[in-house]
């Protein structure tokens, strides 16, 4: 399979025409790292690096995302916000939104989001599995508050048994459409976003988020990286893109910080 063709690409854009440039690459260490190495060197505002091959992708709490051009799409966008960094809480969780709305847009049926940061699609058997993750790091300069949005999104099932249950993007829709339509797609969504997010923070979206959420109402436990918690019932998210849990002692407000959501 063959490198995403930028000009393809440009043909499939509209709300992010003119607002991305598409960095193709065959292979490299992470996408979010190599979109930093750029930042660094001066790179604007919406520089994106799609990667065919990823030998040390990074997900969140420390997981390894790998990819291949056959069966995911990884890649990273650059991004730069006014003001304190404090003012991103929940900004994972818009990304979520605008990978939903996209995929759904794409004709995929199913989709439903999870706390805090994976998009999962509804299996036969009426449960969700991980179709995509993001990862968001932050970091200040004095143009602002830099941000590398990274998303990995499987595109086919793998191959190898994974510890949790995975999905993908082919079990969702009768004919998976070219890896230029659904960047395009995902980019397109992602500016739209964003661009909200900038104006009005995490409450911009927050309903939508809840629209999305696949378990709103239900149990789940809350682990700690050590496999210790609670149980509660979810009840949806804070202005600050917390998770509110309802438990014996109340409403408890999670961050994501190195905890685990899992159902019950």
């Amino acid at each position: 399979m063959s490198l995403i063709d930028p000009l393809l690409l440009q043909s499939c854009l509209t709300t992010a025409l003119g607002r991305v440039d598409v960095d193709a690459l065959d292979a490299c260490d992470s996408t979010n790292s190599e979109i930093m190495r750029q930042a660094s060197a001066g790179a604007p505002a919406g520089r994106v690096v799609v990667a065919d091959r990823q030998s040390a992708g990074r997900g969140r709490r420390g997981r390894v995302w790998l990819s291949s051009p056959e069966r995911s799409l990884t890649f990273s966008l650059l991004w730069r916000f006014t003001g304190s960094p404090a003012r991103l809480a929940g900004l994972s969780l818009a990304v979520g939104v605008a990978l939903a709305e996209a995929l759904t847009a794409l004709g995929a049926a199913g989709i439903g989001l999870k706390w805090p940061n994976d998009v999962l699609l509804r299996t036969g058997d009426g449960d969700y599995a991980k179709l995509a993750g993001v990862l968001v790091e932050l970091a200040s300069d004095r143009r602002g508050t830099q941000v590398v949005i990274g998303i990995g999104l499987n595109l086919l099932p793998p191959e190898e048994k994974l510890p949790q249950p995975v999905s993908a993007l082919s079990e969702a829709m009768p004919a998976l459409p070219g890896r230029e339509r659904i960047l395009a797609a995902l980019l397109d969504a992602l500016v739209v976003v964003l661009d909200r997010f900038a104006v009005d923070g995490f409450a911009a979206v927050k309903s939508d988020w809840q629209g999305w959420h696949a378990w709103q109402g239900l149990e789940v436990s809350i682990l700690d990286e050590v496999g210790a918690g609670w149980v509660g019932r979810c009840q949806g998210v804070a202005e600050d893109g917390a998770l509110l849990v309802a438990s014996e002692t109340g409403i408890q407000s999670v961050y994501a910080g190195d905890v685990s959501v899992r159902r019950t």
